[in-house]
C-alpha cells in the first residue's frame, strides 16, 4: 500500500516569474505538460506541449496567440531536484527562441506530445495529431503516433508504419499514450482521445517500436495482434498518464488526472498489466485549480520523494512537485 506523507511546490519551470526565465531565455512565456525522460546520452529531455511567446494574454491554448508553436524542447540540468528543475538550453530557431519540433501536417490543429523513450542513441515521442478539440477533457484526433530523433532529441519524423488512425466513432484505444520499460520490451499504455477512458496496454520488442504492426496488446485471454480486443488494466478515467518503476516501493507507479475528482492521483502494480490500485491522490484541484498533467522526473524513483511536473490552465504554464510516500505491507 502506498500513502501521501506530504506534498509541496518545489518551484515554478516556465514563465515570466519561473527560476528558469523561460520568457526572456527561451521566448516561452506561456506553455504546458513537460513531458521527461532520459536520453541516451544522459541528457533529461523537458518536452512542452502549445507553446505561447511575447504578446500572449490570456490563459489557454489556440494560434491566434503570439508566437504559437505546437510543441518545444528544452534539456534539463543536472542540480539538485530540492531546488528545482532547471533547464540548461532549449532547441531553437535562428531568433534564439525555442522551436516548434515536432512537425505539422495540413488538417492538424496542433500536434501534442504524450510520452517520450530513448532506446540507444535514439529518442522517442508518442504523440497525437489534434482534428478538433471539444468540451473540457475531450477532444478528436485523426490519428496518434510515434516520432524518432537520431540527433539527440533536436530534430524529429514521424514515419508512416508508426501510426495509430482514429476511428469514425473517435474511440481508438492508443491516442493518448505511456512508454514504460522492461525486459527488452517497450510497453504502452493508451488511452481513447480525451481524459475518461480506461488506460489500455500493449507491448512491442525494442527493435519493431515503429512499427504497429507488430505490437501486441493486453486482452482478456492474454495478448492479441488486435487492438480492437485491448481491455482496460487501469480503470478510467485516465487523463495524461506517466508511468515508471519505484525501487522504494517495489511496484510500478502510475501518475495521471483523475477528471472525476479533479486531482492527480498515484497508483501503483506489481506488474505493468496490474491488477493496479485505486488512486490516491496526490495534488488536489482546490490546491491548484484546473490543474492536468503529472509527468514522473525519472530521476526521482528511486526514493520516497517523487517529484513531477503539473500544468495549469491558468496561468497555462508549468510546475515542479514533490510528493512524499510512504508504504506499508
Amino acid at each position: 500500500m502506498v500513502g501521501l506523507e506530504s506534498t509541496k511546490q518545489v518551484a515554478k519551470v516556465t514563465g515570466a516569474d519561473s527560476i528558469n526565465r523561460t520568457d526572456t531565455r527561451f521566448g516561452i512565456h506561456a506553455t504546458d505538460l513537460g513531458i521527461l525522460w532520459a536520453g541516451g546520452d544522459g541528457r533529461l529531455r523537458v518536452l512542452f506541449g502549445d507553446t505561447y511567446g511575447a504578446g500572449w494574454c490570456g490563459d489557454g491554448a489556440g494560434p491566434e496567440h503570439a508566437d504559437w508553436r505546437s510543441n518545444v524542447l528544452a534539456y534539463a540540468g543536472s542540480g539538485s531536484l530540492e531546488e528545482g528543475l532547471r533547464l540548461e538550453e532549449a532547441v531553437t530557431r535562428e531568433d534564439g527562441r525555442a522551436a516548434q519540433v515536432l512537425p505539422s501536417v495540413p488538417g492538424e490543429l496542433t500536434v501534442i506530445p504524450n510520452s517520450g523513450i530513448a532506446l540507444g542513441d535514439r529518442d522517442f515521442v508518442h504523440y497525437m495529431s489534434i482534428r478538433q478539440w471539444g468540451e473540457p477533457g475531450t477532444w478528436q484526433t485523426n490519428h496518434a503516433g510515434i516520432a524518432v530523433s537520431a540527433d539527440g532529441a533536436r530534430t524529429w519524423i514521424r514515419p508512416d508504419t508508426a501510426v495509430w488512425p482514429n476511428t469514425a466513432a473517435f474511440d481508438q484505444k492508443f491516442q493518448i499514450g505511456a512508454f514504460a520499460y522492461a525486459a527488452g520490451y517497450v510497453y504502452l499504455f493508451g488511452t481513447s482521445n480525451g481524459r475518461f477512458s480506461d488506460a489500455f496496454l500493449a507491448r512491442v520488442p525494442e527493435a519493431e517500436i515503429l512499427d504497429t504492426g507488430a505490437y501486441e496488446y493486453r486482452t482478456a485471454n492474454g495478448w492479441s495482434g488486435q487492438d480492437t480486443a485491448a481491455v482496460g488494466v487501469i480503470p478510467g478515467p485516465i487523463g495524461e498518464l506517466s508511468v515508471g518503476y519505484n525501487d522504494f516501493l517495489g511496484a510500478w507507479v502510475a501518475l495521471h488526472l483523475d477528471e472525476h475528482r479533479a486531482a492527480i492521483v498515484l497508483r501503483t502494480a506489481p506488474e505493468l498489466d496490474g491488477p493496479w490500485s485505486a488512486g490516491t491522490v496526490l495534488v488536489s484541484g482546490a490546491d491548484y485549480p484546473a490543474l492536468y498533467g503529472g509527468y514522473l522526473h525519472p530521476g526521482s524513483l528511486g526514493g520516497p520523494e517523487l517529484h513531477y511536473l503539473i500544468s495549469q490552465w491558468r496561468p497555462y504554464n508549468v510546475f515542479h512537485l514533490c510528493s512524499r510516500l510512504t508504504r506499508s505491507a
